[in-house]
């Protein structure tokens, strides 16, 4: 079984009002209004669903994965709410940052400490994020275009910067893997 699976985290079609709001949030207008207010608006909704919706899962049909890491500066958990790419029998997280010139903050925790957690909705796990090899790089951004049209309009727009892929990989397999 994967991390997916033991989440629960699929994705549906979107309905023809969720596939309007996607195409908002690819464009360049559109991703840099919901990279100053998702957020914001994110917490709202999981507060007032008691955690079992978020902003974009209600209003583009995409769901969300809570991803804590530790900040690299601070060492404070920090969390984040990112769409995740179902990746072969796990996840992977694509750090395009709603196409802007900034890597986000939660790519740069990563790759300083690749431990987290990520939970979605009533699910946690313990997860150990690292690189995704070149090869595994294509096929996660092969299926973003599918998942998401955002996530080709946000890497054609970053430029100057590497986007970082991680592949999430859960935490006690990553353990017995390095004890080998």
């Amino acid at each position: 079984m994967g991390l997916a699976t033991d989440l629960g985290y699929a994705f549906t079609r979107p309905n023809p009002l969720q596939r309007l709001v996607q195409a908002l949030g690819a464009s360049r207008g559109g991703a840099w209004l919901f990279s100053r207010t998702l957020r914001h608006l994110d917490d709202l909704v999981k507060r007032v669903s008691g955690g079992r919706s978020s902003a974009p899962g209600l209003l583009a049909g995409l769901p969300v994965l809570e991803v804590t890491t530790t900040g690299r500066r601070s060492g404070q958990r920090r969390t984040s709410y990112l769409i995740a790419v179902p990746f072969k029998d796990t996840l992977a997280l694509l750090g395009t940052n709603f196409g802007q010139t900034s890597t986000p903050a939660w790519a740069l925790n990563l790759e300083a400490d690749g431990h987290a957690t990520v939970s979605y909705r009533e699910s946690t796990r313990a997860v150990l994020a690292r690189p995704a090899t070149p090869a595994e790089a294509d096929e996660v951004m092969r299926t973003a275009d599918t998942v998401y049209v955002g996530y080709r309009k946000y890497r054609e727009r970053v430029t100057g910067r590497r986007v970082r892929i991680f592949v999430l990989e859960p935490a006690a397999a990553a353990a017995g893997a390095s004890a080998d």
